[in-house]
Order: structure tokens, then sequence, then C-alpha cells
């Protein structure tokens, strides 16, 4: 019946001119699961029977030729009629409707509006789902020009004729071209309704005006006027609606803003659309571009004032959001920027346009207006303000108001032929007021913000939603896009969305502890508490013990401390815990206070009765005497008798302002109803710190360098800070050790020439010195650009081994040599590394040139993670970089593989360890030349020791053998006259070979170089001698001696205060994983240094990246869609079309693996080495194949499940992962080199729990190297991969293909993928990588005779017939089969006696098991037992914080490695161990 509905062609769809009514919906908790198709409901859907025939690409039959009322139908009876449902549209889009059908047949003369409608629809869609959405427009870019302009038809001429929902859906196409400014496509369309033509729209006195101010401008309108002389009716016409498009626009929702009732009910469509609007004008008054000529327009149309005045602002419930919104636009409208020159306002330019403004109204009103005298005649600070203003105004009337607004060019003339009214008193009264009044200024409101969240905050859900937004909503948030208006602008957009993404995690916490206290009402009316949670305890007594003044200027106190007494009756780990509360930790107030009954209907809040939530920052514990016990590293704390503790806090001094001030009009005293004391995990409470660090920045000079100025705000040249293009390009740079030889050079420089200033062939050897030149310097574009390279010499550094430099071993491949070169020279760099090209070793390459470049620049790095910064870190250790020139700051130098400690304190205990070793030396020195003294005392006498007798003994040493004209060489006097010959007894002998006299003097020299270095280093370390304290000379070590200073980008935004307060500089910043760093943790290491004289010092910005994986993990879904939290500065430099190197070589993955994701990137090829290495050249042992695509049925006729919400699993896929791994293990395979993926964190706790029953206790099989999620294993890799995709009704967020990028690029040698092959192979975003693993066989296919260590090649076929796996049941059965044989063989050979044992082949009636654990158990742990878990532990086990359909929470996971003992055991213990586990 409904496919008869579907293909019932009718005639053309009718408009009724009625606007749909939708029923008001409220915000549900959790997201019903029916919001996604499954598939199920897809197959049997009539839009994939539609599609089939007429448009799906997987489709077997032929299609159908176009028929235009199709697309008429399922529009109306699809999307109109199911209210543009969602579930619809989804369906519709995944069928690839838009790609294949819409837009290939689509006439901008013929087609309907329904077709258009349908056009935009999926457009929007894709924009939701966060998925690739111009792509078909690209296909065919033809006709993008004309359906552009039906759109503004629709939005204009044809108003009426589309209902306002329709009109809802078309703004928020507008929105989402706007939001495309980087596609050239839709920029060439969307920038022409922006343009200054729009101005033709304003009032002609205020257009002349406007003019004036901008002589510029005159002559650029005078040739527009000029230009449209010169048009046909047909291009005026055109050119008509697009100048006057926005301004018709604004009249259109002028009138539906109007049609909303001050009471009763209100249609949710109109409220929506006057929505919508708002967010457009936010987001084009929020960029640059866009902004310049339309902000003026907009404040002509005074749209601010009217939309506070209307009725829809005053309705409390129904304007919430669209107050915000409006709250929003009225910022930016009056944001602190000349909307021309783009150049940013500062207070003073702010203050002076204000008081320019007041006094040319007294001044109108002086020659004009006689009632206005007084307030002509008075100064200027008295009548600023509002009330003044009012007081002034508000006796006037109607008429003398309007004439006072059209004087100042801002209404026009009233119209003398009427006594009526054309403007309300209202209006024009804010109209005069709001344009006059001081306002204040941005920094000024940002300074009286409090940081913490508070309870109206935290349960706001327009601000700070829940984490199952869908994306359909608008939202009170600013957006992350490609540009910004200023560097302020930058940091506040940054500093709120920081805030409110803390603030959610905050939430989550709140709401978890006070679920878990459990509070009900006592008797005596109070709250008592009869659970417990661990990361919080009851109040005992709250006191304010402090208020201090205010500072001068300011209005809030100082300082603002409190004692909060707690009483820990709980055990002894978690009394520990809290006691290790440290000094400007932060925790947070809770008053929960219940009422008789609980109504579980209620929001969370409603329900346990939370008050007020107040945020505070711990001073210090109390002792028994009250005194506070003072944190010393050196010194354990006193032990406190019984359970009592006492914190001392400071509060926030801004909120508790705001607090008083709201006491004394009446309300409640805050601080007098505390009784939760909330504690967060350190990792994740550092939030008040960053946040901290932004509002410092914003209240400094904040000097980002001149040449990355524009790039860094998104305007200009995109290429502008490219080495290629700056002014101080260099020409000659030392490449060290970059180049293994001359032959490897010269490959290394396919499009120049290359030349060597030696013609020997031997004497070609590195080091190199390259004089490469500049783009500028090259004229001649048909030569190729000529490279002079110079061989050199590395000095003698001494006779001992360790004296020889260490030297790179890594062939560089041309575009690797590329990236360093642009890392070498001054500018941005940004290097796009896939998986496996070695973005570490260009990073570590580049750090080692620019150490031997430039050896008084000092060069920042920065990680996101410490793994990361480790890797790299332990990478340039092997380099030749002095180790007391290193430094790495943080907490996670204890994980380097090195015995050495490169911490602050750390690296200060080997500076003093290696003066006293220097020391040492100096005596031994003084020794050997029998100079009596003690002169090896300290740095400094050692230094006098070698001016003095060292130095001496030389120079007398060279006068004697130098050579002179006229004077033999003597090799021999060489020999005979060193005088430190006694001290290099210890060093090679013989220490002169006497065969030449070049190489002895080398000999020689090299000798005194080692004497040099040591005092050279003891005159260094002479400040680590005169500085006592610890905390002085970890300084200095920073500021003064490091030169290569390691740290993450958490740490750098924690420590900046101290580190510009120590006068740290630096000159070179180099940033590794820049795609997964958020864009203020990017920005926070550019400023840890003062600018000199106004001017950065930074000299090079490198990163390296890759924006095709994984993004920073934002864990609110809202703040990661509607805001683009998500987007990381080094994708947002791509985006604006900024210059990069794209590494084209991985040597990770066997060239067959590769082709699974180097479909992504431009020309990623594979090293010599993935062809060459042994490795490579053998097959997987047990499989046919290196990697497959495996399909995986319903088990026992369920695929995924939820066991809570968006927590996914798929108990079929589990099975079947174990099940392969078991296989792996008995067929030889080492449990540390596989590795179980999956992309949910629901299916990873499911596999860890199968695999414990299974494997955990079995010899035989032991555990994985890691079961985690893709999510947490990018930069990771293994060589064997077994991926679980779970999903079987949707295909969720591995449609976003940076997360199948990773998921594919992790293995080695091998990768098994278990999916729903059905649901993936639809995926157009997918189908470049599943159509290569859909050529495969969809089983399992074994090669079970074959056995780990490989010995069968890659080009080779198994000897045996392959064993097709059917099902998940059937590998079960083989691998309990195959398990039975090992085992008696291992009986039989500890008996003494070896006999084959045959596997009988299982039966293919499969029946079916009983899985190893039931899906449904992995529910939320009950709280009270979870509470004995360690913290870590419980956040692993925390199923709230895992399968939101975006990145995952970041969790601290350890890696489940298999046991030393694993394989080492006894046979006979195996076997009993094995017996046991046969049941």
């Amino acid at each position: 019946a409904a496919s008869k509905r579907m293909m019932d062609v009718g005639g053309r769809r009718k408009r009724s001119g009625k606007k749909s009514k939708q029923p008001k919906t409220k915000r549900a908790k959790t997201v019903p699961t029916s919001t996604v198709p499954t598939v199920e409901q897809i197959s049997v859907d009539v839009l994939t029977q539609l599609a089939a025939r007429f448009w799906a690409p997987s489709s077997a039959e032929e299609h159908q030729s176009y028929n235009a009322q199709i697309i008429e139908d399922v529009y109306q009876r699809e999307v109109q009629d199911s209210k543009f449902s969602v579930k619809r549209i989804m369906l519709l889009e995944f069928s690839q409707y838009l790609e294949n059908y819409l837009w290939p047949n689509f006439d901008a003369e013929q087609a309907s509006d329904g077709h258009l409608m349908s056009i935009v629809v999926l457009i929007n869609e894709k924009f939701r789902e966060h998925v690739p959405a111009w792509e078909a427009f690209k296909a065919i870019p033809d006709k993008v020009p004309a359906f552009f302009q039906r759109v503004l038809t629709a939005c204009g001429d044809d108003f009426e004729d589309f209902s306002l929902k329709e009109q809802t859906v078309l703004l928020m196409f507008l929105i989402n071209c706007f939001k495309s400014l980087e596609e050239e496509l839709i920029r060439e369309q969307v920038q022409r309704l922006v343009s200054l033509p729009m101005w033709t729209c304003l009032l002609p006195a205020r257009l002349e005006m406007e003019l004036k101010a901008v002589p510029r401008l005159k002559k650029y309108w005078s040739a527009l006027k000029k230009r449209d002389g010169q048009m046909d009716e047909a291009a005026r016409k055109r050119t008509d609606k697009e100048r006057k498009f926005l301004s018709r626009l604004i009249q259109r929702f002028f009138s539906v803003l109007e049609s909303v009732p001050a009471n009763g009910h209100v249609d949710p469509e109109k409220v929506e659309y006057c929505t919508r609007f708002i967010e457009l004008l936010v987001d084009l008054e929020s960029m640059l571009p866009t902004r310049r000529f339309f902000n003026t327009m907009l404040d002509d149309a005074h749209l601010v004032i009217r939309c506070r005045l209307s009725d829809l602002s005053r309705r409390v419930s129904e304007g919430r959001l669209f107050n915000q919104m409006l709250d929003m636009l009225k910022f930016y409208s009056g944001f602190e920027i000349n909307d021309q020159t783009g150049l940013a306002l500062t207070d003073h330019d702010m203050l002076d346009y204000h008081y320019n403004s007041i006094t040319s109204l007294q001044r109108a009103a002086f020659k004009h207006f006689e009632e206005l005298q007084p307030f002509a005649m008075s100064n200027v600070a008295s009548i600023d303000k509002r009330e003044s203003l009012l007081k002034h105004f508000k006796p006037l009337t109607n008429a003398t108001l309007h004439k006072i607004a059209a004087h100042l060019c801002l209404l026009p003339q009233p119209n003398a032929d009427t006594d009526k009214e054309q403007y309300p008193t209202e209006f024009l009264l804010e109209l005069l007021v709001s344009r006059h009044e001081r306002r204040m200024s941005q920094i000024q409101a940002l300074n009286e913000m409090p940081l913490y969240p508070t309870e109206e905050v935290l349960w706001d859900e327009n601000v700070v939603p829940s984490e199952f937004f869908s994306g359909e909503s608008c939202l009170a948030l600013p957006k992350l896009n490609l540009q910004f208006l200023t560097l302020h602008d930058y940091l506040l957009r940054n500093l709120n969305l920081f805030r409110l993404e803390s603030t959610y995690e905050i939430k989550e916490d709140i709401e978890d502890i006070v679920g878990r206290m459990k509070p009900w009402l006592m008797e005596d009316g109070t709250t008592g508490f009869s659970g417990w949670a661990r990361m919080s305890q009851p109040i005992t007594t709250f006191t304010i013990v402090e208020v201090a003044k205010p500072n001068i200027g300011e209005n809030r106190p100082s300082r603002v401390r409190a004692d909060i007494k707690l009483t820990l009756s709980v055990k002894t780990a978690v009394k520990a815990e809290w006691e290790a509360l440290r000094k400007h930790d932060v925790v947070f107030l809770i008053s929960c206070r219940m009422t008789r009954s609980m109504d579980l209907s209620k929001p969370l809040r409603e329900r346990f009765g939370i008050a007020y939530v107040r945020g505070c920052e711990v001073q210090g514990m109390l002792d028994d005497t009250g005194k506070l016990i003072e944190e010393n590293p050196f010194e354990p704390r006193p032990e406190l008798e019984g359970d009592s503790r006492t914190f001392r806090v400071w509060l926030d001094t801004n909120q508790y302002q705001q607090d008083m001030a709201a006491t004394l009009k009446g309300a409640e005293d805050v601080y007098d109803t505390f009784n939760i004391l909330m504690r967060r995990k350190p990792k994740e409470n550092n939030f008040k710190a960053v946040l901290e660090t932004i509002r410092s920045l914003m209240n400094t000079e904040c000097v980002v360098p001149d040449w990355v100025h524009d790039v860094f705000l998104g305007y200009g040249d995109p290429a502008a800070a490219n080495y290629r293009q700056v002014s101080n390009y260099i020409e000659t740079l030392d490449w060290n050790d970059t180049f293994l030889d001359m032959a490897h050079l010269t490959a290394c420089f396919p499009d120049h020439v290359v030349k060597c200033t030696l013609d020997d062939p031997n004497k070609q050897a590195p080091p190199f010195r390259l004089t490469i030149p500049g783009e500028k310097g090259h004229q001649n574009e048909t030569e190729k650009p000529t490279i002079v390279v110079e061989p050199y010499k590395i000095e003698n550094r001494g006779p001992y081994p360790h004296d020889q430099p260490r030297k790179n071993a890594i062939p560089f491949t041309p575009t690797q040599v590329e990236a360093i070169k642009s890392g070498m020279q001054p500018g941005l760099t940004l290097v796009v590394g896939p998986p496996g090209t070695g973005k570490t070793d260009v990073a570590v390459q580049i750090i080692s040139n620019l150490y031997h470049n430039y050896p008084n620049q000092r060069t920042l790095l920065v990680t996101h993670s410490n793994q990361a910064l480790n890797q790299l870190f332990e990478k340039i250790l092997e380099l030749d970089i002095e180790e007391r020139h290193l430094l790495r700051l943080g907490h996670g130098e204890e994980e380097l593989e090195t015995d050495k400690d490169f911490s602050r304190y750390g690296r200060v205990n080997f500076i003093l360890h290696k003066r006293l070793e220097l020391l040492a030396e100096v005596q031994r020195l003084q020794e050997s030349l029998g100079i009596r003294g003690d002169v090896a005392y300290t740095c400094e006498t050692a230094g006098h020791f070698f001016q003095y007798q060292v130095v001496g003994r030389w120079k007398v040493f060279m006068g004697k053998v130098q050579t002179r004209p006229g004077k033999e060489l003597d090799v021999a006097a060489i020999n005979k006259e060193f005088p430190f010959h006694k001290y290099f007894e210890t060093a090679p002998q013989p220490l002169f070979k006497g065969c030449s006299y070049e190489e002895d003097m080398a000999i020689a020299e090299g000798c005194f170089k080692h004497l040099e270095k040591i005092f050279i280093q003891l005159d260094e370390f002479r400040g680590f001698e005169l500085l006592r304290r610890g905390g002085d000379r970890t300084n200095y070590l920073l500021t003064k001696e490091a030169k290569i200073i390691a740290m993450t980008c958490t740490h750098a935004a924690l420590k900046r205060r101290d580190m510009v307060d120590l006068n740290f500089q630096y000159d070179n910043v180099l940033m590794e994983e820049a795609a997964q760093i958020l864009e203020i943790e990017t920005f926070v290491p550019l400023m840890l240094q003062k600018p000199q004289d106004g001017v950065s010092r930074l000299k090079r910005m490198i990163l390296i990246g890759d924006h095709h994986q994984l993004p920073p993990v934002i864990k609110n879904m809202a703040f990661q869609k509607f805001c683009n939290m998500e987007q990381s500065l080094f994708t947002r430099f791509v985006r604006l079309g900024v210059p990069t190197v794209e590494l084209d070589a991985q040597g990770r993955s066997r060239a067959s693996l590769c082709r699974l994701y180097s479909w992504r990137y431009k020309n990623l090829g594979n090293l010599p080495h993935v062809y060459r290495w042994p490795e490579y050249q053998m097959a997987n042992p047990g499989f046919f194949y290196d990697f497959q695509l495996i399909n995986v049925d319903d088990f026992n006729g369920q695929g995924e499940s939820q066991p809570t919400p968006y927590f996914y699993q798929n108990l079929a896929e589990a099975e079947y992962v174990v099940a392969v791994y078991m296989y792996m293990r008995l067929q030889g395979y080492p449990a540390h080199k596989i590795t179980v993926l999956t992309t949910y964190n629901g299916q990873k706790h499911l596999i860890r729990d199968v695999l414990k029953q299974r494997c955990g206790r079995n010899p035989f099989f032991g555990m994985p190297d890691k079961v985690t999620s893709v999510d947490r294993f990018q930069g990771q890799q293994n060589d064997y991969i077994l991926l679980s995709l779970v999903r079987t009704r949707a295909v969720g967020h591995l449609r976003d293909v940076r997360r199948l990028v990773v998921a594919l690029s992790r293995a080695r040698l091998g990768l098994y993928a278990f999916a729903r092959v059905s649901l993936f192979c639809n995926c157009y975003e997918l189908s470049p990588a599943f159509s290569q693993l859909m050529e495969r066989p969809l089983k399992v296919y074994l090669a079970t005779e074959e056995m780990y260590p490989p010995r069968r090649k890659t080009d080779e076929l198994p000897a045996c017939n392959p064993f097709v796996v059917e099902d998940m049941p059937h590998m079960a059965h083989y691998v309990y089969q195959l398990y039975s044989k090992r085992v008696q063989e291992m009986r039989l050979r500890t008996q003494g006696v070896y006999q084959s044992v045959p596997i009988q082949p299982p039966p293919m009636e499969h029946h079916k098991e009983k899985s190893a654990v039931d899906p449904e158990t992995r529910q939320e742990d009950n709280p009270e037992e979870s509470e004995n878990e360690s913290p870590d532990e419980a956040e692993d086990e925390k199923p709230e914080e895992a399968d939101r359909e975006n990145p995952e929470a970041a969790e601290d996971e350890e890696g489940l490695r298999p046991s030393v003992e694993e394989d080492k055991s006894d046979p006979k213990e195996m076997v009993q161990t094995s017996d046991d586990n046969v049941s």
C-alpha cells in the first residue's frame, strides 16, 4: 500500500499558503533510539524500494528514467507530511538521493519548488551530520548560480508561497552557506549579498554620511553607479535582487516578529524562524568580510532595538532563547572594531567615539531644539548614563523625538502631511538612549565575570545542552569558524566555549555524586544523606573567615576566604585522597534541599533539590591548632588525629560580590546553605587555571607576530606567512647530517640543479652546507634553480669515543626534506603527516638543524599528549644535541624510556652532578700538569686555572708546531711538544699516529676542544653554584641554560603566568599532533613570553599533524557540532588555504593495507622498506588474506544493543573477535602483537569481559596487547588489528571519515574487520574503503595448516585449501576443537609420546551457543560497589562517558599486556590449567 501511495503520480503540488503548525515538543533527557532508522526499517521502507528503482548506486536492477513527479511526491509525502522528520530525511540522504537524482536532474527553469526544497533539505542534513556537503555541487558546478538565484527568489519574491517551516529551512541553508566561505563555488554566490552595493538600501542621508566618513568608498560608489548605467534590464534586475536581498529579508522578519502576540498561544514555528534569523545575523556580524558593509545596514534597520521591544522578547519561556541570541547580536553589532579597516579599537578609541557621539548630539540639541537646552549645556559625564538620558528625553513629544532621530540620520524625515505617529514613542526613546549611553568595556565586563559555573548556567539547556544534542535546534553559543574579528574576539569565543565545556563536565560530576549521596528529608526539615560518594562529603560547618577590602578602582573584595569542616569517616585510602588536596585544587560547594516526595519524572536538579552551586580554590588544610599546613615536598605532612578535617578555601570574589548584592535586595544568603563538598580528578580539574590564562591574555598586550597576524585571524593572503613569501628568507643554511651522502642529497632535490664546491667525489661527504636561492631571487622560470653544496668537516671534538657526534641514519624522502627546509626557514610551516609517514622523524631533524644553525636560539616543543612528547624526546636524545640543553616540563617525564631524568629538578641534579664530575676532571688535569693549589674548588677557580695555565700552555705548544714560511713540517714535534699527554692517558692509545702532520694536528686540536668544552660547561654551570635555592636553580635552568624545552599544551596553559613572570624567552615553536590540539591550546604556547618593544620574538611556527585523522576530543555534542569547537588551528589553517607540505610515503603498513586509506590523501605511496623488509614479504600464517571484512549476522536474533543510552554493544561481533584472537594464539601468534579495536566504549568493555572469561586465566591465550577504542589508539600501531565496527542499525559516528582513516591505518601486517556489511557498503563517504574491502570474500578464509612464525611469501598461495568460516558459532566451534587438539598434543608430549591429533570438521548445523557474557549485564555498576574501585577503574567503567556519537571522552586507560610468565609456563601446569578451562 505504501508503494502504491508513493507511485501514485498526481498533478503538481499545490501550495495552500497556510503555514504548517507543529506541536511544541519538550526536550527529553535521552534521545529515543527510533530517531535513527534501523537496517530492517531501511530495507523494507518505501524510500529504499524507490531508491533501488531510480537512484541507489548499489541497486542490482537497471534504473528507470528520470521522473520529476517522483521528486514532488517524495517531498510532499515524506518530508512535508512528516513535518520534516529527521528520520525520513536521514534515509533520503543516506540513499544518495542528492548526488544521484536531485542535483543531476536539476533545471533552474523547470524544477519545481519541491525539487528546490529537497536539495536545500539534504544539504542542511549533511551539515547536521557533519559530512561533506558540497561534493555534488562540485561535480556539476555550472548549475550552482541558477540554483542560488532560485533560493533568493524563494526567500524574497516568493516568500508567501512557502510555509514558515520551509522559510526556516531556507534560513538554515543560508547559514550553512556563510559557514562555507572557504569553498570558492559557494563564496562566489554569497559574497555579492554582503558587498558594498547593498548600501543602496540605506537612508539617503545615512548613505551620504557613511560615504563622507570613508572617502575611498565614495570613489567605489561612483564607479558602481557608472557601471549600473551600462547594464541591460535583466542584469539590473538580478543585481537589484541581490543587493536588496538582506534588507527585504529583514523586513519580512519584522512582519513575522510582529505577528507574535503578547499573551496566549504562540506558534512555535514563528519562534523558531525568528531565532534562526537572529543566528544568521550573528554569523554575518562575527566575520569581517560579511560584516564590513552589512553592519551599517543592520544598524540602519534598528533591528536590535525593534527586537528588544517586541512581544516575543517579553515572553519569559518562549522568548528565552530568542533573547539570548539577541544579546549575542547586540554584542557583535557593537563590537570594538573598525568595520572598514578591520583594526581593533582600544578602550580609549571607544571612549573617544562615545564622547564624539554625545557631543554631536549636544550641538544638534543646542542649535535646533530649545527643549534640550539644559541637556546641551550639561557636562558630558553627567548625561551619558541611561537614567540621565531618559530624564532629558522622556518629556519630549513623539514628533520632537522623531525630528531628533531624523537630524541624526537615523530615521527619514517626519511626514508633514499627517499628525499620526509614524513610530512608537518607546521605540524613539530607546533608539536615542541606546545609541548614546556609555557602555561597559568588554575587558571590564570580562574581569567582573565569575569563572566558576553556578546553578543558573549548569542547567540552562540553551547554554549547556545535554549530551544528546541532535543538531536540529539553535543554541545561544559562539561558533568557531574560519575567521575572527580581532584577537580579543578570538580569545573571548574560546574562553566562553572552554568554560562551558568544563561546565558540562562539572554538571555531569555533580549529578553523579548527588545521586550517590542519596539525600533525604529528615524530621527536622533538614537534608540528610543515606549514601556516600568517593568524590564528595557532607559539610559539617562552613564559615567565612575573611573578606578583604577591595583594591583601588574595584568594587569586589580583593580576597574572600572560608573554612570548610568535614568528618572523614571513610576508608583510609579515601581519607588519604581528601587529605591530599593541594593548593589551588578546585572544589565545589553544593546546596541540596530535599522535599517530602521525590518526583522521578522531574529533572535531576529538581528531583534532588539542588539549590546552589559555587566553586572555590583550596588554600590548604588546617592543623589541630588552626594553622595552615604549608606544602613542602621535602617534609612529610603532620599526621592529624580523628576524622575531623578543616580546609581553607578562596572563594571567587566576583561571585561573592554578586551574591552579596542580591542578598541586600532580599535574596537568600547562599553561603549559609551549603551541605556538600565535591572534589574532582586532578586531570579534569585544571579548567580554572586555563580560563585565568585566557583572561590574563585578554588583559595584557597580546602580540601575535606581524608575519602571521592576518593569517591567524583568517584574512589576507593565506600564503603570506610561508617561507617563500617572507622578507627574511635565508639562502645558506647548515643541513648538518640530514643527508646520508651526495647521491641522497641529489635525489632529494629533483627539481633543482645540484652543484658541489668540491670536485673530488671522495670529499663529497656529509655534513653539507646548502645555498638554495629563494623564489624571488630565481627569475628564469624555464631553468631549474641551482643549489650550491658545500661539504665540510666537523672539527675533531676529542680522542674519546663519546666525543664523536651522533648522526642521523634516516634516508629522508624529497617531501620530508621539503618539510625540513620549510621548518628551518622563518615563517609558518604546516606539515600534513598521513599515518606512518615519519612526522616525528621530520620534527626531530628540524629541531636538530635549528639547534646547530642558531646556537643562541631556543625552541619550544609542544604536543597534546605526554606519550607523543616522550616519543619526540626519546628521538631527540639519539641526535647530536648536548644533553644539558634539554628540558622536559610537566608530569610525563617519568614515562621516558631512559634512566635520565629530564624534569626541572632532574636537570638541576644532573647539572650539579655533572659539575662535580667536571671539577674532578679539572683536578685530574691540574695533577697531570703538576700544579699545586685547589683550582678545582669552584667553577670560578676552574675558569682562572683554564685562562692562566691551560690556555697558556696551549699557546706555547701552538707556537712551536704551527707552520711558518720556510719551516718544515715536523710530525714528531706534535707528539713531543704536546703538553697534556699525561691527562689523555685514559684515551685510546697511541694518541698520535705519526702518519701525517694534518692528522696529528687535528688530534691535538681535538684534545684541546675536549678540554675547552669542560671549562665552557663549568662557566655555564656557575649560576647554579651561586644560586642556593632549588627553585632559583630551576628557574635559571629554564630561562638561561635550556635550549630545547618540551611540554604539553596543557602544561603551557597552566604555567603561562609563571613563565612570563620569569621572562622566559624562545624563538621557535614546534607542535606535534597539532590537529588534535584545541584552538586555544595551540594559541597559548605562542604567548608564553613578553613582547620586546611591542614586537614578538617568535621567528618560526611549525605545526605538524593530520587533519584527516581524529580532531580534539570534545565531550559535549553541542559544542562539537554546533560551535565547531573540535576544529584545531591546524585544520583551520588548512581550510583557509595556507600552503602545506604533505608527506607522501608511509612505512608502517603493507602496501595492500595502505591502499585502504591512501585514497584520502593526495599522493600517498610507500617507502622502499615496505617492499624490502622480510616481515612485509611474508604472508600472515593461518589466513588466506592480509585483510578482510567479515560479515557478522545477528546472534540469537540480536545485533547491536544499548544496555544504557548510547552505550553500544554487539555480542556477535565480540564473540567473533575473541574467537579469531584465540585462533591466532593457537596458531602461535604472540599476544603482544595483536590489538583489538572497536568504535565504541560499550563494545570495548564487552570484549574485555569476553576475553577475561575465555582467555584471561588460560596460558594458551592470555590477553592481547590492548583492547581499546579507535579514538584512544590514534597515534599508535600494532602488527595485527582485530576491528569491531559494532553498529547494525545505523552507521553512527564511523561516518566521520577521519575515524575510518584512523581505524584502517593502525595495522602493520594484518587487519580483520567485523561488521554488518549490508549497512556500511551503502555509505557514500565510506565507499572508497569498503569497495576495496568487499572485493575479497566476506567470510573468514583460514589456512589451518600454517603456524606462526610466517614462512609463506605474500605472492604464494597456501598449500592447503581454504577453510571457510560460515559465521561466529562456526568459528567458535572450530576454535574449541583446535584448542582440544593442542591440549591433547601437549599432554602426549609431556608423556614422551607425540602424535598429531586430527580435528573433526565442525558440524554445519550450528547450535546457538550461550555467550560467555550477557551484554545486558554491562549495565552501569551499582554506585555503592563502584565506589570501592580506584578512581581510574571507576572512570574506565563509567558508561555515561562512552558512546555518544562523537569522539569519545578521553579516559586513562592502561593497555592489557600479557604477563611475563605467559610464554614461560611449565608445560605440566599448562596442561592442568588447560584441562580446567576445556569445559
